[in-house]
């Protein structure tokens, strides 16, 4: 993967030719050191310094990682037959790990759930009416469904906890509270009772 790596770096970096990350990427993989890189090694990196090669190999090793996650994640959703030719190429063109584990999530094998439970009850018709919000009377469309629930209440909380799980796994709702959040979210801290002295550099 070492030319796939050398691909993105060069892009990110901006400032070196592709060869020169290359050759970078080879001297770290043999065992050279960043000091004896930087030093000794500028014709080949095309002048890198200390920061720049620290920042080949710590970009170099990120990317290593995320290729090892995404063999995994392609190894579990395929033992679940539920890899297509669109979703393994998604997994492999992603370089932000966050939205590797959100295009994961959804086939994530599962502990048992509230949401799993509902399933088991057959409730997931039910859940697929109230997500469309197309029927006045919920209650009612309920009452089908409270034999095997227990109760139209509970039928009607069952439904709610498979929605629940179907907007906490879609990646288009995540990556909207997310882009949210960044762009407005407020962090407030309190030092907690009795820690005065400790908190007040802070």
């Amino acid at each position: 993967m070492a030319n796939v790596h050398a691909n993105v770096i060069t892009a990110e970096l901006g400032t070196h030719l592709r060869k020169h990350v290359a050759a970078c990427l080879r001297l770290l993989d043999e065992g050279a050191t960043v000091p004896f890189i930087s030093r000794y090694r500028k014709e080949a990196t095309g002048g890198m310094d200390e920061v720049t090669v620290h920042a080949v190999q710590m970009r170099h090793q990120e990317l290593t990682e995320l290729d090892k996650r995404k063999e995994y994640i392609i190894d579990v959703i395929k033992e679940r037959d539920m890899l297509t030719p669109e979703l393994q190429e998604r997994i492999m063109e992603t370089l932000d790990p966050v939205v590797l584990e959100d295009i994961y999530l959804p086939y994530k094998p599962k502990r048992n759930t509230r949401a799993q439970a509902a399933r088991a009850l057959g409730l997931e018709p039910l859940a697929r009416m109230i997500m469309a919000q197309n029927s006045s009377d919920i209650e009612k469309q309920a009452k089908k469904f409270a034999k095997e629930a227990g109760g139209i209440e509970a039928a009607i909380a069952g439904a709610s906890d498979i929605i629940a799980e179907w907007v906490s796994e879609s990646e288009k709702a995540r990556n909207l509270v997310r882009s949210r959040y960044q762009r407005s979210a407020t962090i407030k801290s309190k030092v907690v009772a009795g820690k005065e002295e400790e908190g007040k550099n802070y």
